[in-house]
């Protein structure tokens, strides 16, 4: 029996898909769930002090003192170009690896709230949708829907440009002197 264009298009797709599947951290900005790959996750944490640094982007909202360890931390609503709103008590802090040209850096990433581990089939993963040129949407790994709801997929590794890990890199050093 022969496949038409689209059986055979939706095969390719969910092919390449594949390799997206597995383990997720979700968490909440606003009323939207955002999911990353477990294995870039490092640890959560609830909110603490954060040490307000000059001069660095306004999504940029310090560097916290993480065991010993400097941690540029971002606001990802603010990255994201979302509304902000004050911390709650839901309000943490998911530290991730993130890789660069010159290693790896972790950075803090401010989150409304954690919601679980999912653990997601190649099968419940659609791409990244297409919004045209002008928006760049490559730090959208894809799009899952589990059980009915809807989990953007991030990429962690491109949230942030290469010039912005850079920077971050450079802040953890920079930041990290004299640190013990």
């Amino acid at each position: 029996m022969a496949e038409t264009r689209s059986e055979i298009s939706s095969q390719d797709s969910s092919i390449t898909l594949n390799h997206l599947e597995g383990k997720y951290l979700t968490f909440k900005l606003g009323v939207e769930e955002y999911g990353l790959e477990i294995m870039k996750v490092q640890e959560i944490i609830g909110m603490m002090p954060i040490t307000k640094v000059p001069r660095v982007p306004d999504y940029v909202r310090g560097v916290i003192n993480l065991r010993g360890r400097i941690i540029p931390t971002i606001e990802l609503r603010k990255k994201f170009q979302m509304e902000t709103v004050e911390d709650t008590e839901k309000t943490c802090i998911i530290v991730v690896e993130v890789v660069f040209a010159k290693g790896k850096v972790n950075v803090g990433i401010i989150v409304d709230e954690v919601a679980e581990v999912l653990d997601v089939a190649a099968g419940e993963i659609d791409s990244a949708p297409e919004f045209g040129t002008s928006l760049h949407t490559d730090f959208i790994l894809g799009v899952a829907v589990v059980k009915g709801e809807v989990k953007i997929l991030l990429d962690i590794n491109k949230v942030l440009t290469t010039q912005e890990i850079g920077t971050m890199h450079t802040l953890a050093k920079t930041q990290g002197q004299g640190e013990v």
